[in-house]
């Protein structure tokens, strides 16, 4: 009996020991994107840390999920093809940026400004 115990015990350890690491990945702090008008350096940590942005706001088919898994990959989701990584990003990321600023938040780059995104090498051809 006492073995069947200590044998539980370790498992049940063991399993939250591995649920605890887990839930500490969270993801990279930086996500580098080539683009034709310029990469974009995406502070990927400091949405979480800071902004404490949900991940399923952006890993709308799991946590972890990379984005061009799906968007660019024809990839059909609910009868539609996922719009391509560039659309789905200008429209969701562009667009929460946009309504943190007409709510009068700190916001980041919007349409006006491309180059608040786009500051990197240029993606070669």
């Amino acid at each position: 009996m006492k073995k069947l115990i200590v044998s539980m015990l370790v498992v049940t350890l063991v399993g939250l020991g591995a649920f605890s690491v887990v839930a500490q990945d969270k993801g990279p702090e930086v996500i580098k994107l080539p683009a034709k008008m310029g990469e974009v350096t995406f502070p990927h940590s400091m949405h979480q840390d800071k902004i404490g942005v949900d991940c399923a706001v952006c890993h709308h088919q799991g946590a972890g999920t990379k984005c061009t898994s799906c968007h660019g990959q024809n990839t059909v989701v609910d009868g539609k093809t996922a719009p391509k990584f560039m659309k789905a990003a200008h429209k969701n990321c562009r667009g929460c940026h946009e309504e943190l600023a007409k709510a009068g938040k700190p916001a980041g780059p919007t349409k006006k400004n491309c180059k608040g995104c786009h500051s990197g090498p240029k993606k070669k051809k």
